[in-house]
């Protein structure tokens, strides 16, 4: 039987004097994930200001001075982004990811949110029950996949651009991209990003990681093979395999068009809701 000392526990929203500890914490928690993560200062900040992290509506578990247990929030017009929940290995089976839960939805609402969403590995089940027993439900069901295509840069008379590349992108989205994916997540970014593209088709790529956020091929333009030529291109200009993450896997067309492209599947997340 395992017994633990008693828990000096305090539970307070974050402020952002507070991310060197949430570094820590992070690494800490994140070491034996599903998908063990391990992150510099310089990239978990690019990912909380991708993801639009309000520190004042995030929470942290103490224990004396040592935070234990976080809860990353990101924020956007009414709705909020669980962009990160860990608890450290020594904290874990005490209950202090329900009790951060218990504790920012009534803060979260007087903050002005109305939703509360949430991506979580499908096979990560402890978590998953977590969630629904919190009152979120699933909303969709999202694949994640890699391609390690090869390509040519500037071939087939695409474009490079370092910003949004001026076409109405969203008018042809099939569904709407996850919360790191979406429009307003890229503009916030500080990590360099090109746009390739033409009038016909677009992929927004994040050199750095190989992230590829939104592709999209004007309906009038599809299955000509631009989609497939984006992707070699996006592969060549970083150098290695893309990342594509969160494709909605309700949508058959995509992941016919990645299949047949050559990428593979990785990992399964379910985003999940909850009404505030």
């Amino acid at each position: 039987m395992v017994t633990f000392r008693p828990l000096a526990r305090k539970i307070r929203p974050l402020t952002r004097e507070d991310f060197d500890t949430i570094l820590s914490a992070f690494n800490e928690a994140f070491s034996d994930y599903v998908v063990p993560m391990k992150l510099t200062r310089e990239q978990l900040e690019a990912m909380f200001t991708r993801r639009g992290w309000s520190p004042e509506l995030s929470a942290g578990v103490f224990d004396d001075e040592r935070l234990v247990a976080f809860t990353a929030n990101g924020f956007h017009g009414h709705t909020a982004y669980d962009s990160g929940t860990g608890v450290v290995p020594s904290h874990r089976r005490r209950g202090l990811a329900k009790q951060m839960m218990e504790f920012l939805v009534p803060h979260l609402r007087a903050g002005g949110a109305k939703r509360y969403v949430l991506e979580v590995i499908e096979s990560n089940t402890p978590a998953a029950t977590l969630y629904r027993e919190s009152g979120f439900t699933v909303t969709r069901r999202l694949q994640c996949w890699s391609f390690a295509g090869e390509g040519a840069p500037g071939s087939d008379g695409t474009n490079r651009t370092d910003g949004t590349y001026g076409v109405p992108t969203e008018a042809w989205f099939e569904v709407a991209p996850s919360w790191q994916n979406a429009t307003h997540s890229v503009a916030r970014s500080r990590d360099p990003h090109v746009v390739l593209g033409n009038a016909d088709g677009f992929a927004i790529l994040f050199p750095s990681n190989g992230d590829v956020p939104q592709l999209a091929v004007r309906p009038e333009a599809r299955r000509r093979g631009l989609g497939t030529r984006l992707l070699r291109e996006a592969a060549a200009i970083a150098g290695k395999p893309l990342r594509i993450m969160n494709v909605d896997d309700r949508h058959e067309g995509i992941a016919r068009f990645l299949e047949a492209a050559g990428a593979m599947r990785t990992v399964a997340q379910l985003e999940m809701e909850l009404p505030l």
